[in-house]
């Protein structure tokens, strides 16, 4: 990248924060630079990144030099497949024997250009609450645009690592901001989950000083990039790619803020890398918070919506989830719900519970409460030709 482009880039950066800031005063003076700046030695990684995002498609794989991403070898056009993988480690050992130079800088990174666009069509829904979130915080809300990097602004997206949803949290760090159960999962909730990646962000800028860093150890944890400020006797992140030295310290840990900056830099010249793209209209859902224990039919009942619907709103809950907890917020559109009643019935009054025996069926204790089939099973998560097991509770609707 050229030093006139990487000024411009720098420019289009802090042109994209100014945008997205609030309103300032006269008075007030603008920021000096922005908080996430384009460091010295990062320009040709940032630039591998947004071809990356824009040029390259899924069937493509790109071979090129891992200490200088700009030294693109050889692109092979390969489906996803066993069979790509040994092509890609064919051509790998190939290209380092003609070069004469260690196997391991040649890498294969798969061109993910359909993704990305997915990943800005889905922004769209989400983004405006999830910019209020961070500037709630206090935080810079191009964060916002971080999914892009972690899964395209997918809510159902899972790692072979088990990272679930948006933000990509591992159990045990979302067990820290959120709530992780057998029938809510709120890593998969785009609301929640970015309120817990706004205060993981946070502990890490406050912990590391800077964004590069901090957003450097939401891939490589706070510590790990502490160990390698210690190291390397430097708080630069070019010096830690650099010098740092560590078994956990690879590839994706030293290319995330490059990533992160090529992410943001497509994100916020759209019409340049894709023009006419139609981004999905933005979601707008109201939030209620529960006061007490409540069953999952009566909020249906309250809002007039199927629980299909309904479960496209709250993608944290299970379909089997009969009664959501004290505290829980409920995502409603706002003509649907009255946010003063949320739930009119107690719940004690509001079911009962049948503890199945040998040789019942849902018809045989839907007649015995005169209740129906269907109600039956919408509120405990089953199917209507489902088999009972014996000693199973059932919620019974009333």
């Amino acid at each position: 990248m050229s030093k006139a482009l990487a000024r411009r880039l720098i420019v289009s950066l802090l042109l994209f924060s100014l945008a997205a800031s609030p309103v300032r005063g006269e008075d007030q003076e603008l920021p000096a630079e922005t908080p996430f700046p384009l460091l010295e030695g990062l320009e040709k990684a940032v630039e591998f990144w947004i071809k990356i995002f824009t040029v390259y498609t899924t069937t493509q794989v790109v071979l090129f030099d891992a200490e200088d991403p700009a030294t693109i070898y050889k692109v092979l056009e390969l489906p996803i497949d066993r069979a790509a993988r040994e092509a890609i480690k064919t051509e790998r050992r190939a290209l380092a024997a003609a070069l004469e130079i260690d196997e391991h800088r040649v890498r294969g990174q798969r061109g993910i250009k359909e993704r990305f666009v997915e990943g800005l069509v889905r922004s769209r829904r989400y983004l405006g609450q999830m910019q209020q979130i961070f500037r709630d915080h206090g935080l810079p809300v191009e964060l916002a645009y971080l999914p892009l990097v972690e899964s395209s602004f997918n809510i159902q997206a899972r790692s072979s690592a088990g990272a679930v949803g948006m933000w990509q949290f591992i159990r045990s760090t979302g067990r820290r901001f959120l709530r992780i159960d057998r029938h809510i999962d709120e890593r998969k909730d785009p609301i929640e989950s970015t309120r817990a990646a706004a205060l993981f962000l946070k502990e890490n800028y406050e912990a590391l000083g800077s964004w590069p860093l901090a957003i450097t150890a939401y891939n490589h944890g706070a510590e790990g990039v502490a160990r390698g400020v210690e190291q390397v006797g430097s708080n630069n992140l070019v010096d830690l790619i650099r010098l740092y030295e560590s078994r956990t310290w690879g590839f994706a840990s030293k290319n995330f803020y490059a990533e992160f900056l090529a992410a943001l830099h497509v994100a916020q010249n759209r019409e340049r890398y894709f023009p006419g793209l139609e981004p999905d209209a933005p979601l707008s859902l109201q939030e209620i918070a529960l006061e007490k224990p409540t069953p999952v039919h009566a909020l249906l009942k309250s809002a007039g919506v199927p629980l299909a619907r309904f479960l496209e709103w709250n993608p944290a809950l299970s379909a089997r989830i009969a009664v959501l907890p004290r505290g829980y917020r409920v995502k409603i559109s706002g003509e649907k719900f009255a946010p003063a009643q949320p739930v009119r019935e107690p719940v004690e009054q509001a079911m009962l519970r049948h503890k199945v025996k040998r040789g019942e069926t849902l018809y045989q204790i839907a007649r015995r409460y005169e209740a129906s089939v269907e109600e039956i099973a919408e509120a405990n998560g089953l199917k209507k030709t489902r088999l009972l097991n014996i000693g199973q509770v059932l919620i019974i609707p009333r």
